[in-house]
């Protein structure tokens, strides 16, 4: 039986991954013009960590964790998302020691136990950003500015900003309340989680993909309503600066994100191109968390996105990042592997790893094909020059040197500044 991947795995091949490649390139550069650092966490970590940061009553904790025990015993999940893992390391290594805020980003895979479709996998890649240490409302606009500013850059368009603040621990007891009041005429009509839900976080039920529970949902209270002065002074604060910015938003009271450890800000950035899968990022302010973690009262605001969705959207409007080309050189040695020929394929295997010393890209045959196919592969990888080597070039010391591009021809000394004239004309087509 053939072995295949296992399922919600794939993967990335050659004419795929350039993307890839070119999206965290991107990624990077952006975060890095923001003033972040990069930071790289275990792939699992104790299951009590994810379980006692992102809430037990979630559906990463309840449903979507791979979790198992090692050798020793201990309980390990893999990682199902990166904020939990990055506030442990701020307080592992006395981040909070460092000025404030200190911000972070980082880029990798995550793992849930998902149904698979489209855009939606079990090993899945986020790009994202933590700032720890401030309760300022500009980081929560620049936590979406940033994003925005990286999907530009990769020219994607049509995304919609959602925007919902729902409360801290001073007002939103208040809130729960007034949910459930609202959704107590309809509890046996909920879904079951829902109805579990009902006790233990109302604000949950707003976040049900089920269509009776959002029917019986749609005309709760709306969470802005009971926002405390304070609550109230920061979302206002938030909304003026991305004014400020220059950036669209939409209110949707519909939005608490699916993790307990928000509060305040939430938000998420949408895309029409994604289907009904069609966030393309989501984040927001955790001022607990640090606490949840073992920590002091830290304030602290983030954003995950994902890669793959934000691959898709690329495909579907057909963005494409420059590629380089082919090779530089290609090496051609018409000599084979028959004694007295043997001689010219070393030759120009030297050849070959002067040139990618030099820095230069370079190519050669590896299937013992003859002088014509060799230079019809060279053709087909787009490869700048080819340089070929025969027994006459080799009494004459001398390599022939063919612009694929031009079709043009001429003969060198190999005691010559070969490479410094290949990179000269490489350079120059390059400008």
């Amino acid at each position: 039986m053939q072995v295949k991947a296992p399922r919600g795995t794939y993967d990335l091949l050659p004419g795929q991954i350039e993307r890839w490649q070119w999206l965290i390139a991107q990624a990077r550069e952006v975060f890095t013009q923001y003033g972040y650092g990069e930071i790289i966490t275990p792939i699992f970590e104790h299951a009590e960590l994810i379980e006692r940061g992102v809430g037990e009553t979630t559906d990463i904790v309840s449903k979507q964790m791979y979790t198992f025990s090692d050798k020793s015993g201990r309980r390990l999940t893999l990682r199902p998302e990166w904020t939990a893992p990055v506030v442990r390391a701020y307080l592992e290594h006395n981040l909070h020691a460092r000025p404030q805020p200190v911000k972070l980003y980082y880029i990798g895979p995550s793992f849930r136990y998902e149904r698979p479709q489209a855009g939606r996998y079990r090993q899945f890649h986020q790009l994202g950003a933590e700032a720890i240490g401030s309760a300022d409302p500009a980081l929560d606009a620049e936590m979406i500015a940033m994003p925005i500013e990286l999907y530009r850059r990769l020219g994607l368009s049509r995304f919609v900003i959602l925007l919902n603040s729902i409360g801290c621990p001073v007002c939103r007891p208040a809130y729960r309340q007034a949910l459930r009041a609202a959704l107590a005429p309809h509890l046996e009509e909920l879904c079951p989680v829902c109805r579990t839900r009902y006790d233990l976080n109302p604000l949950r039920i707003l976040d049900c993909k089920s269509e009776k529970c959002h029917e019986l949902s749609a005309g709760v209270p709306a969470s802005r309503e009971f926002l405390c002065r304070e609550c109230a002074d920061h979302f206002a604060q938030v909304q003026a600066i991305l004014e400020a910015f220059g950036l669209e938003y939409r209110l949707d009271d519909r939005l608490v994100r699916g993790l307990d450890y928000y509060t305040k800000t939430v938000f998420e950035v949408t895309s029409p191109d994604l289907g009904s899968q069609s966030s393309l990022l989501g984040g927001g302010r955790y001022d607990g968390l640090v606490e949840e973690c073992g920590g002091p009262p830290t304030p602290g605001v983030g954003f995950a996105a994902g890669m793959e969705r934000a691959m898709s959207v690329m495909e579907e409007q057909g963005l494409n990042p420059p590629v380089k080309g082919g090779p530089d050189v290609f090496v051609v040695t018409a000599g084979g592997s028959r004694a007295g020929e043997y001689g010219v394929r070393l030759r120009g295997l030297a050849l070959l790893n002067e040139l990618r010393r030099a820095g230069l890209t370079a190519e050669t045959d590896y299937m013992n094909r003859s002088l014509k196919a060799q230079l019809k592969a060279a053709g087909r990888l787009s490869s700048r020059f080819a340089l070929i080597i025969g027994s006459e070039e080799m009494a004459k010391n001398t390599v022939q040197i063919k612009d694929m591009q031009q079709g043009t021809q001429e003969e060198l000394p190999l005691d010559s500044d070969l490479i410094g004239w290949i990179q000269q004309r490489i350079g120059g087509s390059k400008q």
